[in-house]
């Protein structure tokens, strides 16, 4: 499953009330970082389908959510679990600690 699209207006559906942990993605299109890292998430979104859900946030076009958060360096990864950040990351990382975060 490929990863889900998260806005404003379905936040609440797909994150608050999800029953499995939400990896997030804030990023944006001119974000080199972020284009590097693309490719993990989507990775980790296949490996993990019906375990973990995973969300991009385009912080261009959700600033809304991006200051909920207080996003202020992308790419900035979140872990949601039960409506709560239990995992946070700044930056390009490997993708065995970002699965590590999904544990926690």
């Amino acid at each position: 499953m490929a990863s889900i699209k998260i806005t404003k207006d379905n936040f609440n559906k797909e994150v608050l009330k999800s029953d499995k942990p939400v990896l997030l993605d804030f990023w944006a299109s001119w974000c080199g970082p972020c284009r590097m890292i693309s490719p993990t998430i989507e990775e980790i979104s296949d490996e993990k389908e019906g375990v973990v859900k995973v969300g991009k946030i385009n912080v261009d076009e959700e600033t809304e959510l991006a200051s909920k958060f207080r996003v202020m360096s992308i790419p900035t990864l979140m872990v949601m679990k039960e409506g709560k950040v239990s995992a946070m990351s700044v930056g390009v990382k490997p993708k065995s600690d970002i699965l590590r975060m999904l544990e926690k």
